[in-house]
């Protein structure tokens, strides 16, 4: 059982915390001074778990304690500190010096349980990141691998299954989800790994240009092409392709793929002569594919053809048991600096983040962590740190102020639209094709209404 030092001069105190804690099943053991829990940290096979400590203790303070354990050999064991000046600077400082959180006299003895179990479920999570950790080669870890949620399990244990086929897989699920880390994991843990990956995004490119981008052309084909030029589908050969929002696809261009996937050839645009290729095929998309069959907008042949595997990517509203190990994750992979430990995340933040949607699903939730570990200087985030999709703009745009002012219903539109549209881009990272998905538009619409904002 996990084994919680507890450290302060009164007696009674002691007492009271070690009946609550054996009554829980935690080991306990007991220290006087602050000279004691030095002398002990030296002894690995007597360092504990977590240490409960007095701030004031008669030979030395806690604080003294802290910043002896900051530079000795073994590191810093995680406290929790005990005052009576809990709103004092007292309390504050010891955070500064490495404390993990504090308690304040009298106990409330549900508290106490709560600040412990807290600490213990977070150790759990971050055991469990270094497990998931070492099963990739890779020093950092995957995103997609993060997550324990019963939904999760079966993806990972799909693509476990199809990785050594080479089946087509279709990918579905929100944007943000992950879908093209799933498509990477496929190609890298598949018989074609050795060769290319190749990504394209069907939705960033016009007809006219996307034809030529997979297909490639020949010289003279149209006007400007001055050379033979290879398709996305040539490059990919002996390698996998992820055509990435396949659903944005026209109809001609989805009659070339699917006679692609039936003779494994094609031509190039202005070419007679055929070009085979022997490549593994990834596609995902955000839409609900049956629904663009019913409207004539997707080829019921393809998408029977395209979708002979299939892995769906639930949001991550859906999956909130992966929150925690997620933002332990992100809180590691974004470093205030290469020399700097993770920031740590405070309980009121943690809950503001647990009670968010996530409409841009886990790289929403990447953007907000990152952003929050510069806000906060890479130290305790706080809810102060914390700014979702959306949400800069709405402190910024009162709408009730606005009116008051005899602002116009078009200025207000104006207004909130050029918001919406910079929220989206800043969500998605400059993505625009993902950026258009959020707000659900076209890119065409989206790329229209930017150029009206002059957005860049």
């Amino acid at each position: 059982m996990p084994n919680v030092m507890i450290v302060d001069d009164d007696a009674a105190i002691r007492d009271m915390l070690r009946a609550l804690l054996e009554d829980e099943d935690f080991t306990v053991t007991e220290a006087e001074t602050g000279s004691s829990v030095v002398e002990a940290l030296s002894d690995d096979s007597r360092a504990p778990d977590l240490i409960m400590m007095d701030v004031r203790m008669p030979d030395k303070s806690g604080i003294e304690v802290l910043q002896d354990m900051k530079s000795s050999n073994n590191g810093p064991l995680p406290v929790i500190v005990m005052t009576a000046y809990g709103t004092s600077n007292v309390a504050i400082q010891a955070m500064q010096h490495g404390a993990y959180d504090y308690l304040t006299k009298p106990f409330d003895l549900d508290d106490v349980l709560m600040k412990i179990r807290r600490f213990f479920d977070r150790k759990d999570l971050s055991d469990q990141l270094s497990d998931l950790s070492a099963r990739i080669d890779k020093p950092d870890l995957n995103d997609l691998m993060v997550g324990n949620s019963a939904a999760m399990q079966d993806v990972y244990k799909t693509v476990g299954k199809v990785a050594r086929s080479d089946a087509t897989v279709m990918i579905t699920g929100e944007t943000g989800t992950g879908k093209e880390l799933i498509a990477s994991t496929l190609h890298e843990t598949s018989a074609y790994a050795r060769g290319p990956f190749i990504k394209v995004n069907c939705a960033a490119l016009p007809e006219t240009l996307l034809e030529s981008e997979l297909f490639g052309h020949e010289k003279g084909a149209f006007t400007g092409a001055l050379n033979q030029r290879k398709g996305r589908f040539e490059m990919a050969n002996k390698g996998s392709i992820f055509l990435d929002e396949i659903g944005e696809m026209t109809l001609s261009t989805q009659k070339k793929l699917l006679r692609v996937l039936q003779e494994r050839e094609f031509e190039r645009v202005g070419g007679s002569v055929s070009v085979k290729i022997d490549t593994r095929v990834i596609v995902a998309t955000n839409k609900v594919l049956q629904q663009e069959i019913e409207a004539n907008r997707f080829r019921e042949d393809l998408y029977y053809r395209l979708n002979v595997i299939s892995i769906f990517l639930p949001p991550l509203r859906d999956r909130k048991d992966d929150l925690p190990l997620l933002i332990e994750h992100f809180l590691h992979k974004h470093r205030f600096n290469s020399r700097s430990d993770p920031a740590r995340m405070s309980q009121q933040a943690m809950d503001a983040l647990m009670d968010y949607d996530w409409p841009g699903n886990v790289r929403e939730l990447e953007n907000v962590i990152a952003r929050a570990v510069v806000d906060s200087q890479g130290a305790i985030i706080t809810p102060e740190h914390i700014s979702f999709f959306g949400a800069d703009s709405r402190r910024l745009f009162d709408l009730g102020e606005q009116i008051r002012r005899g602002t116009s219903l078009d200025d207000l539109l104006r207004t909130l639209e050029r918001s919406a549209l910079e929220e989206a881009l800043s969500a998605s990272d400059g993505d625009r094709a993902d950026a258009a998905a959020l707000l659900g538009l076209k890119l065409a619409q989206f790329n229209k209404r930017a150029s009206a904002h002059e957005l860049s």
